[in-house]
């Protein structure tokens, strides 16, 4: 049985989620008497919730709206819900940040102090994401939270992480030792943005793969993150580049294609109009062999214009397509 405030916390919580809980199923979900939960009930209205209680074999309990707002009570998780989902408003883009930051103070001075502090120790950047992304791998709360704490107390953070490049029979690699600078969110992805102490050099980390270590390191002096803006410097780092928001390859073609038929699906690239049946592109790509593969997708006749880099990454893609070819027409069996 658990202890009566913890059990009236998880009480408060099952009836804030459905309109209507028969009072046996009350007493299942708790592991108690039915005629404890009519106690805890009886204490929950003392603490002014509007309760109301439905007679008979198939009675049951519903909480009420009311008036005035009673003393919240929240558990860890849905402290670090509540924190994660109001700071993350402002990059929603329909203009509720001022409401989204008053709502979160609010909440905040009604908060039991354990809570409170938990609360305040989650902080992180996020940033808009693109239309249909979606949250791809769950973050722990409790990594996010360890990494926050550490962000904002500006304390070396050890951790384990398990990268995508590891080889099985290599042991397990030391842990890494890095100064976190920025919990970001952003593509829905989690992400800490650190200085890494043994490569002597920013790296980029995908927090559902990191494993905390306690206790922190000692605390460090803030550097300067490349380009001045975490958004500059992630949007950098999606590219293939150090600190620059810019492609690493970059070239400019012409195609044989009406300038409005290539806008729509220029991206971040740069058309001119030529003419009615040709212009140009410039446009980039995190490897020339990669920007010649997107420009395929036009499906037009293509001039290179320049650089040279690109016109051979042409070469090296049709000579792969061949030998894809071939082996398609000779099957290995």
């Amino acid at each position: 049985m658990t202890a009566p405030t913890s059990r009236l916390l998880t009480l408060l919580s099952l009836l804030q989620t459905r309109r209507d809980w028969p009072g046996p199923l009350l007493a299942d979900r708790l592991e108690v008497s039915h005629r404890t939960v009519r106690r805890d009930v009886d204490r929950l209205r003392e603490m002014g919730y509007r309760i109301q209680a439905t007679m008979g074999p198939d009675g049951g309990y519903r909480l009420d709206a009311g008036s005035e707002l009673p003393p919240l009570l929240f558990d860890d998780d849905q402290a670090v819900a509540l924190a994660v989902a109001l700071q993350a408003a402002p990059a929603l883009g329909v203009g509720i940040e001022e409401a989204s930051l008053r709502a979160l103070a609010t909440i905040r001075q009604v908060m039991h102090s354990r809570l409170r502090h938990r609360l305040d120790a989650l902080a992180f950047t996020a940033l808009p994401a693109a239309p249909g992304d979606a949250a791809l791998d769950p973050v722990s709360p409790v990594v996010l939270t360890a990494i926050s704490a550490a962000v904002r107390a500006r304390d070396v953070l050890r951790f384990d992480y398990a990268s995508r490049t590891a080889k099985a029979d290599a042991g397990a690699p030391p842990p890494r030792r890095v100064e976190p600078h920025h919990l970001v969110t952003v593509r829905g992805r989690w992400y800490l943005i650190a200085w890494d102490l043994d490569r002597d050099d920013w790296r980029l980390y995908r927090a559902d793969r990191i494993t905390p270590r306690t206790p922190t390191g000692p605390h460090f002096a803030p550097r300067d993150i490349p380009g001045g803006d975490v958004a500059i410097y992630l949007a950098a780092r999606f590219k293939g580049s150090d600190a620059v928001d810019r492609w690493p390859c970059h070239g400019k073609v012409i195609l044989h294609l009406p300038a409005s038929d290539v806008l729509p699906f220029a991206g971040d690239g740069v058309v001119e109009d030529l003419g009615p049946d040709r212009c140009s592109l410039e446009v980039g790509a995190w490897s020339w062999v990669a920007l010649a593969a997107s420009l395929g997708r036009f499906d037009t006749d293509i001039e290179v214009v320049r650089p040279p880099e690109l016109a051979h990454a042409f070469g090296v893609l049709a000579a792969r397509n061949a030998a894809t070819a071939e082996k398609s027409d000779h099957p290995t069996r």
